[in-house]
């Protein structure tokens, strides 16, 4: 069946805070320069924020310029941070730092405790009343092309393929949408943003990008152990010196926490399992005494951008440009990315419509989008701490905060060009060692109470996915998992994944094979980046296949 298409201005694939700030803003300018724009923005989650998972700690320095007047309209930033608190942990003790030695870039003053995918749903009503088309339900499944190389658009997935390849009764064809300018915004290891860095050599001049998976719960708990507007962030166990990351806990409205941990997936012991020391870290005493007595009422993991500004890659090519987390903005050490990712969108719409409105069909290379990135906020904020995340990789945890607390307080003090850039040291699934050079790690079984298995956790994050469909985790080579990654390195997939999707099942080794139960995936896309072969590739589902967050 030939597939139908529909031509716009521009066409946004992911709608996200990046995709929503991008989509109002050509609307803004439309309307301030009187301009005809059609936009459209696609979401592969089921709705828009199904798919949104963050902390979120937001500062609202995007959202001011974006919506000067958010607050009149109704946005959902309604717990400002009151209370800072970092502490160092030990397996039964708490250090809590003093804010005096803290660098003021680390400070939460002014910020606010949010549900990102509240934020999000809001930034797209305000879109749709401007005129902006968005589909939810409707995956970037390819990227299309003209004859001389330049992006054309993007064709949605095909709908009703069953499990064999072949088309099903309820078969429909993908939809076409041709756009003078494309931008993808589609996330942190976007699929098709993949395809576009290597098509264009757009990470010729940077650094690889490196990774953390983030794990994270909403519980209601008793309103005796709720500060609203406290902030928590901690470092230390249940993580050793040669693993990098920590937790959060964020008291939002209504009694309820959002709990997390984040793990750098830079670590090197096979046998660990982020989603289990999540449940570890909920076990600490300090921890504990929080979450007694509440109830778990949400679960989801999402990777996360960590190279930071080395990692950035070339932002635009013929016909389009890479924004938010599918760049990589994240701040690492103030945990913030969705400030960054809301001005790259609006930085590249300004230079989309530019380009539009002098007559440009998409020859036109939005060159003044990396300009004035370059010239942005977003550099500033990112330059600071660009040594913050390679100097754990470096010198070891202990040591690399030390240098990471140092190198920041230099750039507050206006001397951060004395210090050198750091390099990262090597990709993520290139730092995973053998299994037989490192001990198993015993976690402890799931007491149901406040810690919990995978299965019943994925339940909670309300994933779904038509299970007579082509499975969206693409094995190159079906040999690899067994021949190498069992083999070498005891199956680090059934642990790196916090949903239970990878499976070694067989009697004996002779007949053992990798099971993928892809109807648990929440989209996380750890596989994708920590496969120790990179064997596994993470392709959309059927649209509207996922997790269905309600607020995370």
């Amino acid at each position: 069946m030939e597939r139908e298409s529909m031509e716009f201005d521009v066409v946004i694939v992911g709608g996200g805070p990046a995709g929503l700030s991008a989509a109002i803003r050509l609307m803004q300018l439309a309307q301030e320069k009187d301009q005809e724009l059609m936009v459209c923005v696609i979401e592969k989650g089921s709705e828009i924020g199904a798919h949104i998972l963050s902390g979120a700690v937001v500062d609202p320095v995007a959202l001011n310029e974006l919506i000067p007047d958010w607050k009149e309209k109704g946005a959902p930033l309604n717990v400002p941070v009151t209370d800072n608190q970092h502490w160092v942990l030990s397996e039964n003790g708490k250090t809590s730092m003093p804010h005096f030695i803290m660098p003021p870039l680390l400070s939460n003053n002014g910020m606010y405790t949010v549900s990102l995918g509240n934020v999000t749903r809001w930034l797209a009503e305000q879109a749709e009343a401007m005129g902006v088309e968005i589909y939810p339900g409707f995956a970037g499944a390819e990227v299309l092309y003209h004859e001389d190389g330049r992006v054309k658009g993007v064709a949605t997935g095909d709908m009703g393929i069953g499990r064999d390849g072949e088309p099903k009764a309820s078969h429909e064809p993908g939809m076409e949408l041709h756009a003078k300018y494309t931008l993808f915004a589609e996330g942190c290891r976007g699929s098709l943003s993949k395809q576009l860095e290597e098509k264009f050599n757009l990470r010729e001049d940077c650094q690889f990008q490196t990774y953390g998976i983030g794990i994270k719960e909403l519980w209601d708990i008793k309103p005796e152990n709720h500060v609203e507007g406290r902030v928590i962030h901690s470092q230390g166990w249940p993580l050793d010196n040669t693993t990098a990351g920590g937790g959060f806990i964020y008291h939002q409205e209504n009694n309820q926490i959002a709990i997390g941990f984040v793990v750098t997936l830079d670590y090197e012991n096979p046998h660990l399992s982020p989603f289990d020391e999540m449940q570890r870290f909920k076990t600490h005493p300090e921890v504990r005494k929080i979450l007694e007595g509440g109830r778990r009422v949400a679960y989801g993991a999402r990777a996360i951008n960590e190279g930071g500004l080395q990692s950035v890659p070339k932002l635009f090519f013929p016909g389009g440009a890479l924004i938010g987390c599918a760049a990589g903005f994240v701040n690492v050490p103030r945990i913030k990315g969705s400030h960054n990712a809301m001005k790259s969108g609006m930085l590249a719409a300004e230079n989309a419509f530019e380009a539009i409105v002098g007559g440009s069909e998409g020859e036109k290379l939005l060159e003044g989008y990396e300009e004035d990135f370059n010239n942005s906020w977003i550099y500033k904020d990112l330059y600071k701490v660009r040594n913050a995340r390679p100097a754990l990789g470096k010198f070891g945890v202990k040591i690399g905060t030390l240098y990471s607390g140092f190198d920041m307080w230099m750039n507050t003090l206006g001397l951060g060009g004395l210090m050198p850039t750091l390099k990262h040291k090597h990709k993520d699934n290139e730092a995973t060692g053998k299994a037989k050079d490192f001990a198993p790690i015993d976690y402890p079984k799931p007491d149901g109470e406040i810690s919990f298995d995978k299965l019943s956790s994925v339940f909670l994050s309300s994933t779904n996915h038509e299970e007579d469909q082509p499975i969206h985790l693409q094995l190159k080579d079906e040999t690899v998992p067994v021949s190498i990654n069992l083999k070498d390195y005891n199956g680090p997939e059934q642990r790196f994944c916090p949903a239970g999707v990878y499976e070694y099942v067989g009697d004996n080794d002779a007949e053992m094979k990798l099971q993928i139960n892809a109807q648990n995936c929440v989209h996380c896309k750890t596989c994708d980046i920590k496969d120790i072969t990179q064997n596994i590739n993470w392709v959309v589902p059927e649209g509207g296949g996922g997790p269905n967050y309600p607020n995370m």
